[in-house]
């Protein structure tokens, strides 16, 4: 499987994903960008996290309220808005706003844009710097005098790993 080098998030290599170790480095950094910004990543807020974790495809709301309720009955779809909401504001998870779903935050540290790249095979989602990408953009968006809030871009197709295994 392919993953990110986390030294240059463009440079990609071959190597086995540890998933597990995946999502406990997602939910450890969560917890102490938490601590330092002095804001709580309670129960729910961490079950939601570590729910959107489960894999890197994007999750649903309604989807993750399904998986939310045998833990906690009381569980209401503004339960997990809320969540998500906060989880957003504290830059843990994106929201893939084509899909109208969440997915985990790779570079949950600092504040980043994002380029977006979403396989309409195995509906895996994979986080890009693009840095130049973005530079180019921020130029168009200065010359039209464009105030810019939020920038993401989503782009869908088939990853790597789904051409290979189709042309094998």
């Amino acid at each position: 499987m392919t993953i990110h080098n986390p030294s240059n998030q463009n440079t990609l290599q071959s190597i086995e994903h540890n998933h597990n170790d995946c999502v406990s480095e997602a939910l450890v950094t969560a917890e102490h960008l938490c601590v330092d910004r002095g804001v709580q990543l309670t129960p729910i807020r961490h079950k939601v996290l570590e729910l959107i974790w489960e894999s890197h495809k994007a999750v649903k709301a309604y989807e993750l309220l399904d998986r939310l309720k045998p833990l906690q009955q009381a569980a209401k779809p503004a339960t997990i808005y809320r969540a998500l909401d906060f989880l957003m504001e504290q830059g843990l998870i994106h929201r893939v706003e084509s899909l109208n779903a969440f997915v985990g935050c790779r570079c949950s540290g600092h504040q980043h844009e994002q380029l977006l790249l979403i396989c309409k095979l195995c509906q895996e989602v994979e986080e890009r710097n693009a840095k130049e990408v973005m530079l180019a953009l921020s130029e168009e968006t200065r010359q039209a005098g464009f105030i810019v809030y939020s920038k993401a871009i989503e782009v869908h197709g088939i990853c790597a790993k789904c051409r290979d295994l189709s042309t094998e």
